[in-house]
């Protein structure tokens, strides 16, 4: 039976789904954010120790200015909201991307928030914002000074310190990785779902694991 310690998702939907709803996208990805709350809460239960989500990435600049507002709003509304009950469940924060190109006052929140639950240990939740793989590849090459090869390639990506994931969870029908973790997701699972993220469950997500746990992991072997 395989372990599992690391499950990562592309939450595709949240805009589609407000839509269906006869709403707004951002109705959207307001219900959005609390499928992550519900997931979380569902990973710590089924003792999973790090979950990732993909929150923002570098290609999102590319959607109407009025939605990459409300996003942006919503990330820093949610963790003022919410940080001090994040640190009563003993969540760890990561949060990675490039986050020097965010406006100051969402990267002073974010910063707190990472700052007040570093000592967490219940269960680490990465969120990738202003993320891109292939701009995170580059800058990774570029800081490796020594000789360069997959060991030391790797102390220069942002998730040097933690397993690759084991799980990609994708929703929303889109078969595809969207320049997301291109690297670390060499042999990870990946299971892509027709449903949209808000209609994403904890059942989902069990059944999911449990498939996985009866998978053979090769990885390249036989």
């Amino acid at each position: 039976m395989n372990t599992l310690n690391h499950v990562a998702f592309i939450m595709d939907g949240n805009g589609r789904w407000g839509k269906r709803k006869g709403k707004s996208r951002n109705y959207g990805h307001i219900k959005g954010v609390e499928t992550v709350k519900k997931i979380v809460k569902s990973a710590i239960k089924y003792k999973i120790p790090i979950v990732t989500f993909y929150v923002f990435s570098s290609e999102n600049w590319k959607r109407p200015k009025k939605e990459v507002n409300f996003l942006l709003k919503l990330i820093k509304i949610y963790f003022l909201k919410e940080i001090e009950n994040i640190k009563k469940q003993g969540i760890k924060l990561n949060i990675f991307g490039e986050l020097n190109k965010l406006a100051s006052d969402v990267k002073i929140i974010l910063k707190k928030s990472s700052d007040l639950t570093k000592n967490n240990k219940k269960i680490t939740v990465n969120l990738a914002i202003n993320y891109g793989s292939k701009n995170e590849i580059l800058s990774a090459l570029k800081k490796t000074k020594k000789k360069i090869n997959i060991k030391n390639f790797e102390k220069n990506l942002y998730t040097s310190y933690m397993p690759y994931p084991d799980i990609l969870i994708r929703t929303g029908g889109h078969n595809r990785l969207s320049n997301f973790m291109l690297w670390q997701l060499a042999y990870t699972e990946i299971f892509f779902l027709k449903k949209l993220w808000p209609e994403f469950s904890s059942f989902d997500l069990l059944k999911i694991i449990t498939k996985f746990k009866k998978i053979k992991r090769n990885y390249g072997g036989i």
